[in-house]
């Protein structure tokens, strides 16, 4: 049986780079975002999320689905997929490591070997589309 971990994440892209983060005791760098929790959309968990993790508000009104991506999922046992979904938006505030988050970085396509597989994939699709150099 494949386990799935049903993920929503934050694509904030400024002049050709990607904002990512590094939890506390990890290594690799995650796009920002989390597990949902019972009962929240897509838009609850991406706002809630996001104000945990880096200190800032979504707007919520100008989130769009930008896409959603699968990958076997870090750090777990194989067939552990992580199911992605990523949303573009405008926010309020400064993205500040908060919560678990030890640091926050802007990340270009040269830092691919550095994040987790399932952004891999997305890194792949920006740099495809010319949005991430």
């Amino acid at each position: 049986m494949t386990t799935i971990i049903d993920k929503v994440a934050w694509i904030l892209l400024e002049g050709g780079q990607i904002l990512s983060t590094r939890s506390r005791g990890k290594d690799v760098y995650y796009l920002p975002g989390g597990k949902r929790e019972p009962g929240e959309s897509d838009l609850d968990t991406l706002v809630r999320e996001i104000d945990e993790e880096l200190a800032v508000a979504i707007v919520p009104s100008s989130a769009m689905h930008f896409g959603t991506f699968q990958a076997q999922a870090d750090g777990h046992a194989d067939g552990v997929t992580v199911q992605m979904t990523c949303y573009t938006a405008e926010y309020l505030g400064t993205p500040t490591a908060s919560s678990e988050i030890d640091e926050v970085v802007w990340l270009t396509y040269a830092d691919r070997h550095r994040v987790a597989p399932v952004d891999k994939i997305v890194f792949d699709h920006l740099h495809a589309s010319g949005r991430l150099t």
